[in-house]
């Protein structure tokens, strides 16, 4: 089967309609172009994010249901209570991106490779230190064994990617972030493609429709200033 894909233009703000995305496979739009910082952060303004493997061209993707959390209502297990009450784990922001998008890249025990290729890495930590791209990290002593990443548009936060080192220290990572960006005046957290260890956390799907229409709404409008500084977060 031939499969048509727009080719991208050097406008790093064109993109095709989101409308346009494959059905099969599942919301596959364009391909080609770079990742830039200005491309890369465009696509998020448009519901849209890069996907592709090592050796593969370049791929942009809009699915049709999206996989989002109201910031506020992340959903903690009566386990995860305890868990948490019990922990001397600590949950930090900003304080080392780059280690976590390295532990975000390495191949996990369910797949042989991944997604985050060195380009990849190198694009968003450009993001990172434009201030556009932030981390959560977790900790044990001075041990980095969880945390997470990705891009934060207006009232949006678009999440790439998270990993964990211990048990429970990605879901950690996961209500940290929830509950810090509903402190800060955040809206809406993207995690792009629903999974059971996300719907453990209140993670539910929404049509491509109602979520670029709430893309358009929030990054109308900024978080508190000072928001992604580094600083501590304690979980409630």
């Amino acid at each position: 089967m031939t499969i048509y894909l727009p080719q991208l233009s050097d406008d790093p703000a064109l993109f095709p309609n989101v409308e346009q995305a494959l059905g099969d496979p599942d919301g596959l739009l364009a391909m080609g172009g770079n990742l830039s910082p200005e491309r890369i952060y465009n696509a998020y303004q448009q519901g849209i994010f890069p996907w592709f493997s090592e050796g593969e061209p370049l791929l942009w993707w809009s699915p049709r249901e999206r996989a989002t959390i109201r910031a506020g209502q992340v959903h903690i297990s009566k386990s995860m209570k305890r868990f948490i009450n019990k922990s001397d784990l600590t949950v930090t922001v900003n304080y080392n991106f780059i280690e976590v998008i390295k532990a975000c890249a390495k191949p996990r025990t369910t797949q042989a490779e991944t997604w985050i290729t060195v380009e990849m890495i190198n694009a968003y930590i450009e993001l990172h230190t434009l201030g556009l791209a932030h981390s959560i990290e977790v900790w044990s002593e001075n041990r980095l064994v969880g945390g997470l990443y990705g891009i934060c548009v207006g009232k949006l936060f678009c999440g790439e990617s998270m990993f964990s080192q211990m048990n429970n220290s990605s879901k950690l990572a996961f209500i940290a972030l929830n509950q810090h960006f509903q402190s800060v005046g955040g809206k809406l957290i993207d995690c792009q493609m629903q999974t059971d260890h996300l719907q453990s956390l209140g993670v539910t799907t929404t049509s491509r429709a109602d979520f670029i229409k709430n893309v358009v709404k929030y990054q109308q409008h900024s978080l508190q200033k000072d928001c992604w500084k580094k600083q501590s977060i304690i979980i409630n």
